[in-house]
């Protein structure tokens, strides 16, 4: 068995559904999506195993956390564009629906993998963990319009 993010079930999925859409939906499309729809779909469906491999490099739990929204928000946006190449008549039903069916499963999985994640609270007890970076307030003093020879 894989170990690291190769082992992560939400991982995987993601990725045999990004797989899924560059071999089976995207050459469907007609010539003239090549640069709208297709690409949005390419790069809408790497996003979701992308965001969910950043954020599992992060340290803090509240770091993975917010790629696996990330992961979410594109995993929808590739739905949405799921729905319009059927919407189109561009692909098959079969093949919207497998699509479709493996897009569900990543929804519940990434669902899951958050829970995991707040509950396991990784990295809360570490060094710095509680630590907040502020910035304070400058304010700047103009003397002269003129710029220094």
């Amino acid at each position: 068995m894989a170990e690291g993010l190769e082992g992560l079930a939400v991982w995987q999925k993601a990725h045999e559904l990004m797989l899924f859409v560059h071999q089976h939906v995207v050459p469907r499309l007609p010539r003239e999506e090549k640069w709208n729809l297709a690409d949005q779909l390419r790069r809408s469906s790497q996003s979701v195993g992308a965001n969910i491999a950043e954020g599992y490099g992060r340290f803090y739990y509240q770091d993975n956390v917010r790629f696996c929204y990330n992961a979410r928000g594109s995993l929808v946006e590739t739905i949405n564009h799921l729905i319009t190449a059927r919407d189109l008549n561009y692909i098959p039903i079969d093949v919207y629906q497998h699509a479709r069916d493996l897009a569900d499963e990543v929804y519940r999985l990434i669902h899951g993998y958050i829970a995991y994640l707040k509950k396991s609270r990784q990295g809360v007890g570490e060094p710095g963990a509680n630590l907040i970076v502020r910035e304070s307030t400058i304010e700047y003093e103009i003397q002269s319009d003129e710029l220094p020879c």
